[in-house]
């Protein structure tokens, strides 16, 4: 009866960080349309990679640069599918997202493959990394 007791306790921790990361990720999504450089200071790590389609690969720094100047600028960000993983205080998420805006390139509107790294910190989940793929 304990082990049941304390599967399901074990269960419902799980569940509650996966949402958390749900919580988190929906919050990115908000913060890079809204070019919201408070929130992505808070949400982002220090160390952060953030490697996108393109092969261009910001730090925290110059990708809050970029969304808050416009330079990258994100008229839509939507989740279609998203698979998340949590290993102790690290949560990998893999999903599909739609992505449209503008960039250093012009227009953009793409169907991206995106794995993320989500860090527990004192100050809540912190992305750490980003990789995207275009998909066609």
């Amino acid at each position: 009866m304990r082990f049941f007791v304390l599967s399901l306790l074990l269960a419902g921790a799980a569940f509650s960080q996966e949402a958390e990361i749900k919580a988190a990720e929906k919050k990115w999504a908000g913060a890079i349309m809204a070019k919201d450089g408070a929130t992505l200071e808070k949400l982002l790590g220090d160390g952060l990679i953030y490697a996108h389609s393109t092969g261009i690969i910001d730090t925290k720094k110059t990708y809050i640069a970029k969304v808050t100047s416009g330079k990258q600028l994100y008229k839509g960000a939507e989740h279609q599918d998203q698979n998340i993983k949590i290993y102790g205080t690290t949560a990998i998420v893999h999903a599909h997202i739609h992505m449209w805006g503008i960039n250093q390139n012009g227009n953009f509107d793409d169907y991206l493959m995106v794995l993320h790294t989500w860090l527990k910190t004192a100050g809540g989940w912190q992305l750490v990394a980003h990789q995207t793929t275009k998909l066609k």
